[in-house]
This record gives C-alpha cells, sequence and structure tokens, in this order.
C-alpha cells in the first residue's frame, strides 16, 4: 500500500522553503491540518474544563478526544492517557512516583542504547532511595539490544527496567515483547521510551507487555508536548505528588496544572492525518492507522535502501546503524573528517542532517564515538526521492572537497 506523497508534502507548510529535512528524528514538520486545529482551539471560547459555558465544553471535548485519539493510536485505554510538557518530564515523574516504594537493595535496569531521557531519571530516582543502578549493554558491532543483555540484569530485587522501543541514535528496535515477558517474571515494571519509535511503527502497548509507555507528538506531526499511557488499574495504585484541590482521579492526577488545550487539538488532528495516509473512509480509526503505518513503513524502507546504497558507494563514510530491526535513521561518520563540518556543509546545501550524540550519550560513548557521536540521517513519512538524492550529492561533494586529516 502506498500513500499521495506529493499530496502530503503540499500539505506541509514548512517544506515550501525547499530544506530536505533529514532532522525527524529531533521533531517533523507540521501539516497544516495540525496547524489549523490548534489555531481553531485557540480561536472558539476556551476556558478551564467544565459542562456549563462554551468555554468550559470546548475545553473538556479537546482532553477527551485527544485522549481517544492517543488510545487509538497506541492501543491503549483513554482512561490512562496521561498528557504532559515533554516525554521527558512524564518519565522524571513516573520515576519520582515509583521511587516512593523503593528501599535500599533493590535495583533499576536501564540500557546503554536509551536516550538520557530513559536513563537518567531513574538513575537520580535510585540514588536517592539506596537502590542498585544495572546496566544492560547492547552490542556495538551489530547495534542490537537483546533480551538476553537485558535478561543478565535481572534478579529477584529488580523493581523496574527501562528500555527504549527504538534508538534515537542508530535506530535498534530492540524485542520489547520479549524482554517485558522477562521483566514480568522477575516482579518488575517496564517503563518503555516509544519517542522514536512510534514515528516509524504502528504501536500496540498491550502487545508490547509495556506498564507505561511515553511518546511525543511532536516527531509524528504533531505539537510540543508528552504522552505517557499505562493501564488505569496501574495508575490506580500511584500516588504522584499534586496540589491538594486538584483532581484525584486518574488520569488526571498525574496532569500538573492546565493542559494545554491547543495542543492537544492539534495531537487529535496529527493522528487523523496518520489515519488518512491509511486510505479514505470514516471506519475505524485504528484499523486505518494500521493501514498506515504499513503504507509508512513500506515508504521508509525503500528510501532507506536508496540511502544505504548510495552511502556504501562514497569512501570514508561508516554507518554505524545495523541491526536487523531498526527505523529509517542512519547514524554515519565520515573516516578523517568532522561530521559537525559535514552538518554545516549540508546546511550550506539547504540539507538538515544533524551531527551530535542527540541526548543518546551512553549509546554515542558504546559505540565507541565518545561524546562527538555521528551525523544523524533520519528519514520521515515526507521524505521524497529527491530529499535523499540531494544528501548524497551533498554528502559525496562534503568528501571530495575536504581532505581527510589522520
Amino acid at each position: 500500500m502506498t500513500y499521495d506523497l506529493t499530496a502530503l508534502r503540499a500539505d506541509i507548510p514548512a517544506l515550501a522553503a525547499g530544506t530536505a529535512h533529514f532532522d525527524g528524528p529531533g521533531g517533523t514538520q507540521t501539516p497544516r491540518p495540525v496547524i489549523e486545529a490548534i489555531t481553531d482551539a485557540l480561536a472558539r471560547p476556551l476556558s478551564n474544563r467544565g459542562s456549563l459555558l462554551p468555554g468550559e465544553r470546548h475545553a473538556d471535548t479537546l482532553v477527551v478526544e485527544a485522549r481517544r485519539a492517543m488510545a487509538d493510536l497506541l492501543g491503549a485505554d483513554p482512561a490512562g492517557v496521561v498528557f504532559g510538557r515533554s516525554a521527558t518530564q512524564l518519565t522524571y515523574d513516573a520515576a519520582r512516583t515509583l521511587a516512593a516504594g523503593w528501599a535500599e537493595g533493590d535495583e533499576v535496569v536501564v540500557t546503554r542504547l536509551d536516550h538520557d531521557a530513559n536513563i537518567r531519571p531513574w538513575v537520580q530516582a535510585a540514588e536517592r532511595t539506596g537502590a542498585t543502578v544495572r546496566r544492560a549493554d547492547f552490542d556495538p558491532a551489530t547495534g542490537e539490544l537483546t533480551a538476553d543483555h537485558v535478561r543478565a540484569q535481572l534478579s529477584p530485587r529488580t523493581r523496574l527496567v527501562a528500555v527504549t522501543a527504538a534508538s534515537n541514535l542508530i535506530g535498534t528496535m530492540p524485542p520489547v515483547a520479549e524482554i517485558a515477558r522477562l521483566v514480568h517474571e522477575a516482579g518488575a515494571l517496564l517503563h518503555v521510551d516509544g519517542v522514536h519509535y512510534t514515528a516509524h511503527a504502528p504501536v500496540d502497548v498491550r502487545a508490547l507487555g509495556a506498564d507505561f509507555f511515553v511518546c511525543s507528538p511532536y516527531k509524528f506531526l504533531g505539537p510540543h508536548h508528552g504522552v505517557l499511557a499505562a493501564a488505569p488499574e496501574l495508575l490506580e495504585t500511584l500516588r504522584p505528588d499534586k496540589l491538594l484541590p486538584s483532581s484525584d482521579a486518574v488520569p488526571e492526577r498525574f496532569e500538573l496544572g492546565t493542559l494545554p488545550y491547543e495542543f492537544l487539538a492539534g495531537t487529535r488532528a496529527a493522528v487523523d492525518v496518520l489515519a488518512g495516509l491509511g486510505g479514505p473512509g470514516d471506519g475505524d480509526r485504528r484499523a486505518r492507522l494500521g493501514a498506515a503505518y504499513e503504507a509508512i513503513g513500506a515508504h521508509e524502507a525503500r528510501l532507506r535502501a536508496r540511502l544505504e546504497e548510495g552511502l556504501a558507494a562514497l569512501d570514508g563514510v561508516t554507518v554505524h546503524s545495523r541491526a536487523a530491526r531498526r527505523t529509517p535513521t542512519l547514524l554515519v561518520t565520515l573516516d578523517g573528517r568532522r561530521t559537525e563540518d559535514a552538518y554545516r556543509f549540508l546546511a550550506g546545501r539547504n540539507v538538515h542532517a544533524p551531527s551530535g550524540h542527540f541526548y543518546a550519550l551512553e549509546a554515542s560513548r558504546h559505540l565507541g564515538l565518545g561524546d562527538t557521536g555521528g551525523l544523524r540521517v533520519g528519514l520521515a513519512c515526507y521524505t521524497s526521492d529527491e530529499d535523499v538524492d540531494r544528501l548524497l550529492e551533498g554528502l559525496g561533494a562534503f568528501l571530495k572537497e575536504t581532505p581527510a586529516r589522520h
């Protein structure tokens, strides 16, 4: 199945500037329906949630519709969808709340593959309670994080395991469902960072076995905020810090202050844009999202193959994204040349492929790239063949014009 790429690109105003965007892992460009939904939310009466006045009803509708949209996207219960400022903030909140039940001698497992937002909150929470942090390595030669890597760190004292569903640095997609079985057999909880994963693959939090799953709508065509999904029954057992007069109902007890109603409108619209890529019709949104992700996956896989073939033809390029299952996100280094210089060179050609470790600091170091990282080339659902060709031509020109230093 395919979708109309030309129509999608035409509906994203930012692309008219002519930049070839490979920065999707850091945030996607915004479609017009999302922009219009945000504008419409602010243009109509808007108040704190309630049921009497138009502004109150409007706010309540925006929240309810956004929860339903995210539940459809993630295969979750709307009553377990929590909104926050960012996935990082939501993970910190979860870590503080869960750590209240930890004690000295308990253990927490994190992985070296993860973004620091799924490492540091758990490390700091463990340090405050005297719990021990154990780290699961990944194979730097293949980029693979296996269930056995996690199994080796589990013990009867494990309370929580934090793992990414897809590396934002090299794209590796670990076997989360298999890891979840091991974690639950050990009597622990599983917190899954799905920020990078959700832009590229269909999510079913129940099938994954994720007790907590976080993502960020701005990675999949939406606005900047974070989402956490969990079973409402699990959330009922947790007592986060909150203001005395604020609601104690789930999921509201986890949402601090007034929600960004306009961004929730944009998030609902972003989910609908994605669902629209699955074809026309007023049928079940969850089913249309499944078809859409099948089409997105096919499009991105084809472009990734084109990109990898082009990179293989260039001398001095090393691709560190090698896992068997991975997103269309490639981390590359250039022999004898700084990827920061390549980033600047490409920017001069209006090609955006940034350089760095992208907060996956432990992964970068484990790959032997230190704190420098590499050039990250991330494909998105709106990336075109022309974009890929421009990137390859730009990299080829950079390699010719920039002498290698040894």
